[in-house]
């Protein structure tokens, strides 16, 4: 029997993923990787190692979900140590869940090493701290996608009304339905809104606005996924501590000064 490991590869900027991160792509014999996971880090892989493609894209799946799940069953079953590499956290909208419980079903070993998310890491990027004593004492991590019914109307009711700061992933598509709940259930139309596109990467690009016309802005801006939306007052703070566009723009990066 072999071993799996459901790993986090961070938000997108190779630097940011962990030491435990990178020893289970050394470690491993297969990896299976999904499409936001910087190709960088496959270089960590040692010679050999079988590298198979698992991306999806909006409304298009390259390989399904049960398909990975035989796949990581199978190698494991046949002795190989397999490294689940998926873009950010495995647990943060990764489907590590799902995962780990199939690998638990079939009673094959399995750790979980922790990646830094997007909601997190795109807005700390762009300059916006997603709680702050001042402006935020709480923060969501929210799933863009919707489904009409009782449930989701209620979902967004207490987001609207209870939560300081929403970090919302998959949203870009649904950015007008997500305005719309938020305004029906007492968002002022004035609440700040960033959207933050390839966040962490060189290709970072971040909107500002408004409640009441951000989705001018995104489609004027042709801003589309990935992209993180981050809804709140903290949004305010950007234009003062935003530094990763200056850091682009002075070429002064931590690995270049070390």
């Amino acid at each position: 029997m072999g071993k799996v490991y459901l790993v986090g590869a961070g938000p997108g900027d190779p630097e940011l993923i962990t030491l435990k991160a990178i020893k289970s792509i050394q470690l491993a014999d297969v990896i299976l990787y999904d499409r936001l996971v910087n190709k960088e880090l496959l270089s960590y892989a040692k010679k050999g190692a079988d590298l198979i493609y698992c991306g999806k894209l909006p409304n298009y799946h390259t390989m399904k979900q049960e398909t990975i799940h035989h796949f990581l069953i199978r190698y494991a079953k046949s002795g190989k140590v397999v490294t689940r590499l998926k873009g950010g956290d495995p647990f943060v909208f990764g489907r590590g869940g799902e995962e780990a419980e199939a690998l638990a079903k079939q009673n094959i070993p399995f750790e979980i090493v922790p990646g830094i998310t997007s909601g997190i890491a795109a807005a700390t990027y762009a300059g916006i701290p997603v709680t702050h004593r001042e402006a935020s004492s709480s923060v969501a991590f929210v799933t863009g996608h919707h489904q009409n019914n009782k449930q989701e109307d209620e979902k967004w009711e207490s987001l609207a009304k209870g939560i300081d700061t929403l970090a919302i992933y998959m949203g870009v598509s649904n950015l007008p339905y997500i305005i719309e709940q938020l305004l029906k259930y007492g968002k002022s139309k004035q609440t700040p809104v960033a959207l933050i596109h390839w966040g962490t990467t060189e290709g970072q690009k971040t909107v500002t606005g408004t409640l009441s016309n951000i989705v001018d802005i995104v489609n004027e801006e042709k801003i589309n996924n990935p992209s993180m939306i981050i809804i709140g007052k903290v949004v305010h703070y950007r234009e003062k501590i935003k530094w990763f566009e200056k850091t682009i723009e002075n070429n002064t990066v931590i690995s270049e000064a070390l």
